[in-house]
């Protein structure tokens, strides 16, 4: 900071001189006592310069006596989840009072490799709100997939320095980890001085020591409050999570008082367009914390100091002198009614996106899957008992389930009326021409097939069917239109929606997206799927770092002892 403006800053915080901008008649809710204390807020550029008290100011921004609040801060996402690139993902989630986040590029990295990087550090460079970046500690996420690409730690330390960088992202293999597996030590030794994020479901005891020795300090997959107990005991803090699959803050919410909510911080993961307009962000998760018991004080402290504490951002979370200025105004605290936001001082209008410079979209041709046919998703076998992948809605954790399948002609073929239907992960980086094939149970699926090409983390396309012929369409289709999702009955294409960027974004507008999502979602439906979000919910199915049966383009993954069980 030059003299000069370290000048300004002290005397208008002083009221020496007249703020640049002053936020006036607000109840501020004090993150110490909980109280709503009538004030001004003053504004010098980007920081806060003075509270609890009354300022003059070269512009007014009327608070009418709303409720002030810190920015929220989302401490775990995948902006590609969105469904949009960067951009447009803060054009999202910025009216919904989210000044800062927190995000891990994986899924593009897992398909492009350290390209993922430069996009996304090129794009929080031209943001309106502060978007941070964890370099991806798996890319690829084990070894019994095919990814795009692979990082390793000489890959990521030159993006160490990058003042967006806040240091490794959700380290995912902790069975590498407590073997003290050779790849995965070189990426802790290279970023012990920074932040480590975790990623260790189910892990408990002697092992969660040795975990969080390694100096990882963040975790996000406690799915249970005795879970998570352990876990901000030991020293974690623990990121509530409630994403579009994904839904912990029922489980969790019990735990967050206002004696822990300095351990306990708010993440969305994955959450789509469709979910952020018709729920909302992290105001979605303030307000049905609240309404399920949490003290406001112990939501709102989570959703931004709490949050900010954990990654190291000392310069925010809070409404004090000295902090970045990014203040919420709300109708209603509750509610969490959000009806202005103010980011790095600056209101937020639809010009103000405007101003930012657009970065172009990269991997326009990542998918090179091979063209298939209906005998590529033929399972030999005899009729018995068969391992099935069973979904839980609202987990991304699956059931190793061992049930009935049929045979027809000394095939296995999908079962409807047993809710028994084909899985296949076709790989699609053009490495090798693998197909994973199983059974899934779950869906509900009656006829047709469903296939994306979102597939955590290694992206492959993931197609779920009842018959053969509709899954080789969908693979098929994904291809024609760069990637994205498609629902296939009868031989025709029913609802598609392209994502062009690496297969996993859209390049349109979010609204264009939001609209493009109810049509799916009813076109998955009349073919008989009963989850209410079904295509994030395929995406996880070939993800073997969560318990228990998972599916890769290698076939069937036993996670929890990392062993392939079938093909």
């Amino acid at each position: 900071m030059s003299r000069a403006g370290l000048s300004e800053r002290v005397t208008q915080g002083r009221g020496a001189t007249a703020a640049d901008v002053v936020v006036r008649d607000v109840r501020l809710l004090d993150l110490v006592t909980g109280d709503l204390v009538p004030t001004d807020i003053a504004l010098c550029g980007d920081t806060i310069v003075g509270t609890y008290d009354r300022y003059d100011g070269r512009e007014i921004i009327e608070g009418g006596g709303r409720i002030a609040v810190p920015g929220f801060i989302d401490t775990h996402c995948h902006v590609e989840s969105s469904l949009v690139m960067p951009q447009e993902f803060e054009r999202c989630v910025l009216p919904h009072g989210v000044t800062s986040a927190v995000c891990d590029p994986h899924e593009m990295a897992n398909v492009l490799g350290a390209p993922a990087f430069d996009f996304f550090l090129a794009s929080a460079e031209r943001m309106v709100m502060d978007l941070f970046v964890q370099l991806s500690s798996c890319v690829p996420a084990t070894a019994l997939e095919t990814s795009g690409a692979r990082l390793d730690a000489d890959d990521l330390l030159p993006y160490w320095a990058h003042p967006k960088v806040i240091g490794l992202a959700e380290f995912m293999n902790f069975p590498g980890v407590l073997a003290l597996d050779p790849a995965c030590t070189a990426k802790l030794q290279a970023f012990a001085n920074g932040h480590i994020d975790g990623h260790a479901p189910l892990l408990s005891g002697k092992d969660l020591n040795g975990y969080c020795a390694a100096g990882i300090r963040t975790e996000h997959e406690a799915t249970s409050a005795e879970e998570a107990l352990e876990k901000i005991r030991k020293g974690m803090t623990v990121l509530i999570r409630e994403g579009s699959v994904s839904k912990d803050l029922h489980a969790l919410a019990p735990l967050l008082t206002l004696a822990t909510s300095p351990f306990l911080a708010f993440c969305t993961d994955d959450r789509n367009p469709l979910d952020i307009a018709e729920e909302g962000h992290i105001d979605f998760l303030i307000r049905s914390a609240i309404a399920l018991g949490v003290p406001p004080l112990a939501a709102y402290r989570s959703a931004s100091l709490t949050a900010a504490a954990a990654f190291g951002l000392v310069d925010r979370g809070m409404i004090a002198p000295g902090r970045r200025a990014d203040i919420v105004l709300l109708d209603h605290l509750e509610e969490c009614r959000v009806s202005d936001v103010i980011v790095g001082g600056r209101l937020v209008r639809p010009e103000l996106f405007a101003e930012c410079e657009p970065v172009a979209p990269i991997g326009l041709a990542s998918m090179k899957a091979r063209e298939v046919s209906a005998t590529d998703f033929a399972i030999a076998g005899a009729a018995g008992e068969h391992p099935v992948i069973g979904v839980i809605p609202g987990k991304i954790i699956t059931q190793r389930l061992s049930l009935a399948v049929p045979e027809r002609d000394g095939a296995l073929v999908a079962d409807p009326a047993a809710d028994i239907a084909k899985v296949a992960v076709v790989a699609r980086h053009g490495r090798n021409d693998n197909i994973g094939r199983g059974f899934v149970s779950g869906f509900g699926l009656q006829r047709g097939a469903i296939a994306s090409s979102v597939g955590h983390d290694s992206h492959n396309i993931c197609v779920v069917g009842v018959d053969d012929a509709d899954m080789a369409l969908a693979v098929n289709r994904l291809g024609a239109i760069r990637g994205g999702f498609v629902v296939v009955e009868g031989g025709a294409v029913r609802a598609e929606l392209p994502l062009p960027v690496a297969g996993l974004m859209s390049d349109r507008p979010y609204e264009e997206v939001h609209a493009g999502l109810g049509p799916l979602r009813a076109a998955a439906k009349a073919l008989g799927v009963t989850l209410p979000e079904p295509f994030l919910q395929v995406a996880f199915l070939p993800l073997p770092v969560i318990p228990h049966l998972k599916i890769s383009d290698f076939g069937l993954v036993d996670v929890d002892r990392m062993e392939l069980v079938g093909q």
